[in-house]
């Protein structure tokens, strides 16, 4: 993530992330209630140093079904204590007695079941708020005012280091799969590092845009949305006005997720995404034989609901993020992770 610039200039202040799974706590946030009734078990669990995948798995087992019957709307993280809902695909049959299942699974709680008429899938939900822990922060007398400063204008909407996997070596098997080195036949390696070469990319363009200086300001031609709708629009002029939608919030200016079509840009802003994306060039012949459709992510994250409180040495911060938003990229503004914290991992 050194690559990428900083919003408020690289931080000073170093400190710890992640000392414990209890210092970084998740709880999803679908954003609709369940039926009640229906084919599908829903299971809210909460747990502590596993993976998703590996829980899926298990209650899978726990409720006599296949793993592919166990349905989540967002991956959680490992190295953390995160609530979350799954769905088990259980039509005509009881609800399981998960009893077992607990007492097996240490790290596993299960909080809450009830039915619904639908699945889960990946991406039905609007946000997770989070709980962080910082600790040991050596200059916490300068952090006051970064946190100001995230809270009214937010941070880089970057992707985070897990989406890269260790030491980037994601994008690192995406340049030599686009460069037809080897080929890729498992999916879920090939939606990494799909992931990973749109990802990266993006984080270029933004990257490239916070460098010139034009970060919150609109180019000719930028494709912009409104704030909290994926539909977009061109700025066809330089209006006055449409520069204040975007100082007040209520409108986006944003990146690409390249795909195999044209971008939408047009004119400044086209000519200058272009220069940055065709920096890598294995990159986007990956993303275009694969055809992937492009997409748009706004160039800024506000962070909602932010509060925080000093404990001595520590930070303890609460905020929401919207789905896809990475708390890291917030923590990324505030401090630099020391070092030597080989505990600390983001990217499982």
């Amino acid at each position: 993530m050194d690559n990428f610039c900083w919003l408020y200039e690289k931080p000073t202040c170093q400190g710890r992330i992640k000392a414990q799974p209890e210092h970084f706590v998740v709880k999803e946030n679908l954003g609709f209630d369940f039926a009640g009734q229906g084919e599908h078990f829903m299971v809210k669990i909460r747990k502590t140093g596993e993976n998703t995948k590996y829980v899926v798995n298990e209650l899978a087992k726990a409720c006599g079904v296949k793993s592919r019957d166990v349905s989540w709307a967002g991956l959680k993280d490992r190295h953390a204590v995160t609530e979350q809902w799954l769905s088990v695909h259980l039509p005509g049959k009881p609800d399981p007695d998960l009893t077992q299942f607990v007492a097996e699974h240490p790290g596993i709680e299960v909080l809450e079941t009830t039915r619904h008429d639908k699945k889960l899938r990946p991406g039905d939900l609007i946000g997770n708020w989070f709980q962080l822990r910082l600790l040991e922060l050596d200059k916490p007398d300068e952090l006051t005012a970064k946190l100001e400063q995230v809270k009214c204008h937010g941070v880089p909407n970057y992707y985070g280091e897990q989406r890269f996997g260790h030491n980037g070596n994601n994008v690192v098997k995406a340049r030599s799969w686009g460069n037809n080195e080897f080929r890729v036949r498992d999916k879920s390696k090939r939606s990494f590092y799909l992931s990973a070469a749109r990802s990266w990319l993006f984080n270029m363009v933004l990257s490239a845009r916070i460098e010139q200086g034009n970060v919150h300001s609109l180019m000719l031609g930028d494709s912009l949305q409104n704030t909290g709708e994926d539909n977009g629009f061109l700025a066809e002029t330089l209006s006055p006005e449409l520069q204040t939608s975007i100082d007040e919030g209520r409108v986006n200016i944003t990146a690409p997720l390249v795909g195999d079509n044209a971008l939408p840009t047009q004119a400044d802003a086209e000519a200058f995404e272009l220069a940055v994306i065709e920096q890598e060039p294995l990159l986007l012949k990956l993303i275009r034989d694969n055809r992937m459709r492009h997409e748009r992510r706004p160039l800024l994250l506000k962070p909602q609901e932010m509060e925080w409180q000093f404990d001595g040495d520590d930070l303890v911060l609460d905020f929401s993020l919207p789905a896809g938003c990475f708390a890291t990229s917030v923590v990324r503004e505030l401090i630099i992770e020391r070092e030597d914290d080989d505990h600390a991992n983001f990217n499982q």
